[in-house]
């Protein structure tokens, strides 16, 4: 599976599958995308669903899977995510999991670690409810509202097109001058930069002039039954002027949607209060979830004791001149099927241990030293985990080890501890065709599953 990322240029694809999205969050929207792109959004089409990769703080998260049409496989969309995480050994985490998904979600593995930030939680309304302003509830918003008529009778609201961008980027320059914030500064330079958008068929716009100078304006898309509202701002000095914007854009835009989404409060002391004040039919809970691998229950990697002398322990930075070895060896890696030049052409002195050590860290594979009476002579390692308590384990020794019987060994013990320790249910291999040698050894332990041109494939179900 490979992601692209958004742009411009692809943007109506990701549209078509957010405007049949039922999910209600802000966040499943081609607004967020675009907007936001700061976020190194990335998206990939697999099992009929839109996948969506996003970046923050260095780490790698990834929305969960928006089905298109009734042939949309969710749990295989969750599956290739699992997939793309095992092969490019990279923690597997979704972001802004809606409440209807978490269930799916723990069906589908074993080992999930849920969390919820309150500063990202989206404001919900019935659209209903904004178009009207009835009630006791709203008694306040329909004050200001009569106030901002009555001193502003010639202002009026208008839907905005092409047309209006000049007179838009305008408003941008006043509104920015009151903004100092470094948060804020960020979102408004965000939000300038969707006037492009303005008049296109993916959202709706529109706002208060007066005396031909735009005073509010907000930009919207319809997603399912709810409208989100991306972009809500106004000039302050016009007393009234946001209760009036919100009834005026819900009337002018809302009537086919059943619910308004006004996105989160980001954690703003004021916006909460504001957005509380109107009343939300629900606080959209947005869900983190770090879908573990049996890795996660470990703290460090462990020492694994076997008969006459051999073990399996960690790589340490003296085993690095004979792991480099092994690492280089192009006849070792042509039997694994991986070139190391593809990701690093010119590896320095502690690329390898490095490497195997951040794969650790991430508790996406754990490699470990093959020891007889303490020396070091291969490496085991137990990855491509598919998250639902199946992982491959694979075994390479250097030459001098060659015909001793080490690698089956090393094999076993790896097996066992992925059994009885980690409590796997499944474990995996494979050998190329004409590796015999490994195809022995496979298949004294495992069983043959399957093949293809180039691989036999192994399976041990516990």
């Amino acid at each position: 599976m490979k992601f692209t990322p958004v742009n411009k240029s692809n943007l109506e694809k990701l549209a078509k599958y957010y405007q049949q999205c039922s999910y209600r969050i802000s966040d499943y929207s081609a607004g967020i995308k675009i907007m936001w792109q700061n976020s190194g959004y990335e998206y990939a089409e697999a099992c009929g669903c839109l996948l969506v990769k996003s970046r923050w703080y260095g780490q790698d998260y990834f929305d969960y899977p928006v089905p298109l049409g009734e042939n949309a496989d969710i749990r295989g969309a969750l599956g290739a995510y699992g997939e793309y995480c095992a092969e490019h050994f990279i923690p597997f985490r979704l972001c802004d999991v809606p409440a209807c998904a978490v269930c799916t979600v723990l069906s589908c593995y074993p080992n999930i670690e849920i969390r919820v930030e309150r500063n990202f939680d989206d404001y919900l309304y019935l659209a209903g409810d904004f178009i009207k302003f009835e009630g006791k509830k709203y008694a306040g918003q329909r004050n200001h509202i009569r106030k901002f008529r009555a001193l502003y009778p010639e202002a009026r609201f208008e839907t905005f097109g092409k047309a209006d961008r000049d007179r838009i980027r305008a408003f941008w320059k006043k509104f920015g001058d009151r903004n100092n914030t470094p948060g804020a500064k960020t979102e408004l330079r965000f939000a300038h930069a969707m006037t492009e958008y303005v008049g296109s068929d993916l959202f709706i716009s529109g706002g208060f002039t007066r005396n031909g100078e735009i005073i509010s304006f907000c930009l919207s898309e319809i997603c399912g039954e709810t409208l989100i509202d991306h972009i809500e701002k106004a000039l302050t000095e016009y007393e009234g002027i946001y209760p009036a914007t919100v009834q005026e854009f819900a009337k002018t835009f809302a009537k086919g949607v059943k619910y308004i989404n006004r996105e989160d409060d980001a954690g703003s002391r004021g916006l909460r209060i504001s957005k509380l004040q109107y009343q939300p039919l629900e606080i959209l809970r947005k869900h983190s979830v770090h879908v573990k691998t049996a890795l996660n229950r470990l703290k460090k990697i462990p020492v694994i004791k076997g008969e006459n002398g051999v073990s399996l322990t960690p790589i340490t930075e003296k085993d690095i001149p004979a792991y480099n070895r092994l690492c280089l060896d192009d006849e070792r890696n042509r039997w694994w099927g991986y070139d190391y030049r593809e990701d690093c052409p010119n590896p320095k002195r502690d690329y390898f241990y490095k490497d195997q050590k951040k794969d650790f860290s991430n508790r996406m594979a754990m490699n470990l030293a093959i020891r007889k009476d303490g020396k070091f002579l291969g490496e085991v390692i137990i990855y491509n985990f598919d998250f639902k308590g199946g992982a491959e384990i694979g075994v390479r020794i250097l030459p001098e080890a060659d015909g001793q019987g080490l690698g089956r060994y090393a094999f076993s013990l790896a097996a066992n501890y992925a059994i009885y320790t980690l409590e796997l249910t499944q474990i995996n291999g494979k050998c190329m065709k004409e590796n015999i040698t490994s195809e022995k050894m496979l298949s004294s332990v495992m069983q043959k599953i399957g093949e293809d041109d180039v691989y036999y494939y192994y399976r041990k179900i516990v």
